[in-house]
């Protein structure tokens, strides 16, 4: 029989951690091979909280644990659960909840379907078909969260992923214990996103369930927005290879427009020809920083030769964006005219809408494709 550990974090929680825990319990009833227990660790609370988990550890000494430590945000809470457990408890799964019934205890049968079908992380998801979020939350915040996960969505260039910052997930124990280091550091909200992140990065195989969010009914909600906001945007800055490739994309501009307007102006080449030439020598440029900075988790190895037959095989790709902009701009020329530096109006727009999304897929797929 494979264990499942609930962690629930918690602080002034006493109003219902009793009633929560037990119907976390109840659904042993309603699984079959699987082991719940549940782990509470308890951020110095100034109400009974770890009272009554105490207390209630006497009813289920086999299937309660209880951690107390220092208020220290909710990032550090799960870490040092997650410590605790890999050492105390062994489970083969990991279950995070909210501890103020945000989440819906009987849920957690469809995590653990997730699991034994494969999957090594399950989301619960609000933003599926199925899912939702409070009804009665105010506009504002409705759109704080739809805009904030989109923003993580398309910053990391995972739109298949719908859900990023709910806490209600199910994560295998040996991808908890790889990700240790990575995500000890972070705090607050940002910390789900690490989490999710670092197992996309590992190749672990991810699934989603509806939830059906519902707003906390006891006490006040711990989310700070300009925190939250700053957090979210500093982590996909730091760590998301699409931002990076788009900078790197950026500085590749920089050097092919530089080209192009030598070649031009001062060595009086066609301006198509002009472009072809200028582009080769970004995309050299490109090649360069994107394997050593942008997709260096998925760097090239094997040595000289390999790295010899991934930049032929970039070449090939690339070759698809030269022709891109050939065509484009010998189409934009003809039909929207040529002025005098018309041609840069059309080059940027050639390259910000078609060639990025086009070399960023291509790219992934053929030339850094995941180890």
């Amino acid at each position: 029989m494979k264990k499942a550990l609930v962690v629930l974090p918690t602080y002034n929680e006493a109003g219902f951690i009793k009633k929560l825990i037990e119907d976390i319990l109840l659904q042993n009833e309603k699984v079959k091979n699987w082991e719940i227990e549940v782990l509470v660790n308890d951020s110095a609370s100034t109400d009974d909280t770890a009272k009554i988990v105490k207390e209630l550890h006497k009813k289920y000494p086999k299937n309660l644990y209880l951690l107390e430590t220092k208020k220290e945000g909710l990032g550090r809470a799960y870490h040092q659960a997650f410590v605790y457990a890999i050492e105390h408890i062994q489970p083969f799964v990991i279950i995070q909840m909210d501890a103020d019934f945000s989440h819906n205890p009987n849920d957690i049968p469809l995590f653990l379907d997730k699991i034994a079908r494969g999957a090594d992380f399950v989301v619960g998801a609000r933003y599926i078909k199925g899912g939702s979020i409070p009804s009665n939350w105010g506009i504002h915040r409705k759109i704080l969260s739809v805009i904030a996960n989109l923003i993580i969505r398309f910053g990391f260039m995972k739109l298949n992923i719908h859900e990023w910052t709910n806490g209600f997930r199910a994560i295998k124990i040996w991808l908890i214990k790889d990700s240790l280091d990575h995500i000890k550091n972070y705090s607050g909200y940002v910390f789900q996103i690490a989490m999710l992140d670092y197992a996309i990065k590992k190749g672990a195989m991810l699934a989603e369930i509806p939830n059906n969010f519902i707003d906390r009914k006891y006490g006040k909600s711990k989310i700070f927005v300009s925190q939250y906001i700053f957090q979210i945007l500093s982590y996909i800055l730091l760590n998301s290879s699409f931002i990076k490739f788009i900078v790197v994309g950026l500085l590749g501009f920089a050097v092919d427009f530089s080209f192009a307007y030598l070649f031009i102006n001062k060595s009086h080449i066609a301006k198509v020809r002009a472009n072809i030439y200028s582009a080769e020598v970004a995309i050299f440029f490109n090649f360069l920083l994107n394997n050593f900075w942008s997709f260096k988790d998925k760097k090239i190895t094997g040595g000289f030769f390999s790295f010899l037959t991934k930049f032929i095989s970039f070449n090939f790709v690339s070759l698809g964006s030269i022709i891109i902009q050939a065509v484009g701009l010998s189409l934009a020329l003809k039909f929207f005219g040529d002025g005098a530096n018309s041609w840069i109006i059309y080059k940027v727009a050639i390259i910000a809408f078609i060639v990025i999304p086009y070399s960023y897929i291509l790219y992934n797929k053929f030339i850094w494709k995941k180890k």
